[in-house]
């Protein structure tokens, strides 16, 4: 993250990045070791995490050109939840490369119009790069689900997470009910490391 990035001493700073240029990895972006098929929980957030989307009008639309978006890229869409600061998504994608074209320019748009209806041309930045990460197997993949419904807890925004409406919980809890989430969560809690290094900027 660059503004951890900037805290580091020199030779903190030297040996981070002599680590990701062994490993491979860009220099100053998050990196994104696999591309192919498979389920992906994408994280972004606005930049320095300054919250952007306070408004409950601009995290509705932004909700739903997110998901327009990803239906766009033929994603199959698991769950997502969109805070002030930052979103998730969990998707079943054909290559990461497509991800990347649909937020390229969704988050181009939504930078511009943002700025200028917030008076900030020219002198914002709006998103930081995406992350992403793969699930592994089945428990992951479940794991992710219930971290993604719970991050507005987690975060403070609610004490509730049935009191957030930016969310698919609302349409599990319609489709399948209260009990098969409180099943689902209890079979597969989100461990308390999940989220570290990438729900934290």
């Amino acid at each position: 993250m660059p503004y951890e990035y900037r805290k580091l001493s020199p030779e903190e700073r030297e040996e981070l990045l002599r680590i990701r240029r062994e490993s491979g990895y860009p220099l100053h972006a998050p990196p994104h070791p696999y591309r192919e098929a498979g389920y992906y929980l994408i994280t972004a957030a606005n930049f320095e995490h300054v919250p952007i989307m306070t408004s409950p009008e601009r995290r509705t639309e932004f909700e739903i050109r997110l998901l327009s978006a990803m239906k766009e890229i033929q994603a199959d869409i698991v769950c997502w939840v969109v805070l002030p600061n930052h979103y998730h998504i969990l998707v079943s994608i054909v290559t990461l490369d497509s991800v990347f074209a649909a937020l390229k320019q969704l988050h181009g748009a939504t930078s511009r119009e943002w700025n200028l209806a917030d008076v900030q041309t020219g002198r914002r930045r709006v998103w930081y790069k995406f992350t992403d990460q793969i699930m592994r197997n089945e428990k992951h993949l479940h794991q992710a689900f219930n971290y993604v419904h719970y991050n507005p807890v987690k975060h403070g925004y609610v004490t509730d997470v049935y009191e957030w409406p930016w969310s698919s919980l609302s349409l599990y809890f319609e489709s399948e009910g209260r009990d098969w989430l409180r099943a689902r969560w209890k079979s597969n809690p989100p461990p308390q490391d999940l989220g570290k290094g990438w729900d934290e900027w």
